[in-house]
């Protein structure tokens, strides 16, 4: 086989899915640290079926339309870091595939080794022994192959053999990873997507797989209306009645048109969203005439992608087919000069969130991981032009990065704050009427002040330095390292209490999750009190899952 067209290509892709789909929850557990919400696995896994998602949607059957709906899919479904990075594989992966029909073995190591030099430079500071490493280790090798085969099979499986190997050296680059007795998760992950592509690639069958997990909001969290909010208006109130979507294809300067058509289409509609990508520009408008719309993209490029449809007629659908009640639709909040989006779990944290000024907490952060786009649609729910995002996970901060280069029409400024407390000593010191740069600057040096220790338990047996850990063993952590292991709950956590108070800190904050009682929390309180007796201690409903404590030291 020397070479495959587009329709292969997209069959290939989805049995990678549902390979990482069937596998996830064994990457999950290769996570180095043996807590309860290593989920490197189940971002990856959500990262590509957004992408699959996309790929399946698109009417183009070439390479290129594919691999652009790929790289579309996962950026905004991209989940965590390793999703991310997923996400920018991808996006690489189009970028060396643009304007290709079929995929021949030199193809498929440009596209790879595109990939990685994409993947490289979204991540600030990149490590050896992680998926960065089993991506480029796999294309480099995919390159040398191609020069000396043009059976692609045969190279795409020196590919992953080549990736295999780097992912068993991972250890090497990594003492963590030795310490725990596993290689690297994302790396894992990235091999079950090869793996599935050849697997696919040499069978006999043509048909396409059903994609595995078609999950709805992927379990970010997030709430759903219970009734359509084409409710709170009339169909004759829509002003514009043709909601028109189309990408248009090798564009000249793209992004020097960019402006001038949408001052133009402003014109004619509104809702309008155009964006310059590469050679592509792609477009959403409402508008009272669609044929004035293409004829204006015509003249830019190639159109695909063409969409258009009768919003009054879907709008009559709607009612039709709601409840007899539907919901009110809520009037839109004031505008405001600047807005804040915070990530949390547990209802005691999203009150705290909300009581320091926070307009949107987005369910999520220790157990679940919000991806780009919750992120997105949750800066476009906030009524300001600039909104302060604070991830409070350092496995969301890149997530929250990406959609921040996304925005438009909104100027997102991300605080990287790696926890809850972290992010409530952020919004305790932002200077309200300053700069955003000087906000933000003070809001992320403040970030400095805190230490976080949390309190878990091990989900399985392992070994990290000193600690021989078993399943069900109480963890302390101190800053997101294991300070402390034992059997008890109390007394693990109050050691890592006296380790927090050695720290000299003047405010100590307890919040118990829902596996603990405000009476335990209280007599931790008094613990601390009696070795700590100047500082402040303070107890909180923080409501979390998993982790039993969150304790904050300033």
């Amino acid at each position: 086989m020397k070479s495959i067209n587009g329709e292969t290509f997209r069959r290939i892709l989805v049995a990678g899915a549902n390979r990482l789909e069937e596998n996830k929850h064994l990457v999950d557990e290769m996570n180095v640290f043996p807590v309860p919400d290593g989920d490197t696995g189940t971002n990856m896994s959500y990262t590509v079926t957004s992408a699959l998602k996309e790929v399946l949607k698109t009417s183009g059957s070439s390479v290129s339309e594919i691999a652009d709906a790929l790289s579309s899919g996962a950026l905004r479904g991209a989940r965590g870091n390793s999703g991310v990075i997923v996400s920018q594989l991808f996006r690489g992966m189009a970028k060396g595939l643009k304007e290709t029909e079929t995929i021949d073995s030199v193809a498929l190591a440009m596209a790879l080794n595109s990939g990685v030099e994409k993947a490289y430079k979204a991540v600030m500071k990149p490590k050896e022994g992680t998926i960065l490493t089993v991506a480029r280790e796999a294309a480099t090798a995919c390159m040398e192959a191609s020069l000396e085969e043009n059976d692609l099979a045969e190279v795409l499986r020196r590919t992953v053999e080549a990736g295999e190997e780097a992912l068993a050296k991972t250890p090497e680059m990594l003492p963590v990873l030795k310490e725990a007795g596993v290689v690297d998760a994302g790396g894992k992950g990235l091999l079950c997507i090869y793996h599935g592509m050849l697997d696919a690639l040499v069978s006999d069958s043509e048909e396409c797989e059903p994609l595995l997990a078609l999950s709805g909001n992927g379990g970010a969290g997030r709430e759903k209306s219970g009734g359509p909010a084409q409710g709170a208006f009339t169909t004759e109130s829509i002003k514009f009645c043709y909601c028109t979507e189309f990408i248009a294809e090798k564009v000249k300067n793209a992004e020097a048109q960019e402006n001038g058509l949408r001052q133009y289409l402003g014109t004619i509609g509104d809702s309008l969203v155009v964006v310059a990508d590469g050679d592509l520009i792609k477009v959403h408008v409402h508008t009272n005439d669609p044929g004035l719309v293409l004829q204006k993209a015509v003249a830019l490029g190639e159109l695909t992608s063409v969409k258009i449809e009768n919003m009054r007629l879907q709008h009559q659908n709607i009612l039709q087919e709601a409840d007899e009640k539907p919901e009110k639709k809520e009037p839109p909040k004031p505008k405001k000069p600047v807005g804040f989006v915070a990530v949390s779990a547990g209802e005691g944290f999203k009150e705290i969130f909300e009581g320091l000024g926070v307009d949107y907490v987005i369910t999520g952060g220790q157990t679940m991981n919000p991806s780009t786009e919750d992120i997105l649609e949750a800066a476009q729910e906030v009524n300001a032009d600039v909104i302060y995002v604070l991830p409070n996970n350092k496995n969301i901060i890149l997530a929250a990065q990406q959609a921040a280069a996304m925005t438009e029409d909104k100027k997102l400024i991300v605080i990287p704050s790696k926890s809850v407390p972290q992010g409530i000593t952020a919004m305790i010191n932002y200077m309200p009427g300053t700069a955003p740069e000087e906000a933000a600057q003070a809001m992320t040096d403040s970030l400095s002040t805190v230490t976080t220790g949390q309190v878990t338990y091990a989900v399985r047996d392992t070994h990290m330095g000193e600690f021989d850990i078993k399943e069900h063993d109480i963890l302390a952590l101190l800053d997101g390292d294991i300070c402390q292991v034992g059997k008890d709950l109390k007394e693990t956590t109050e050691a890592l209490l006296d380790a927090m108070a050695e720290k000299a800190a003047d405010m100590i904050s307890i919040y118990y999750g829902e596996d603990a009682s405000p009476e335990e929390a209280e007599e931790l309180a008094a613990h601390i009190r009696t070795v700590r007796p100047e500082a402040e201690v303070e107890v909180y409903q923080g409501g979390q899952p998993l982790y039993y404590y969150i304790i904050s030291a300033e």
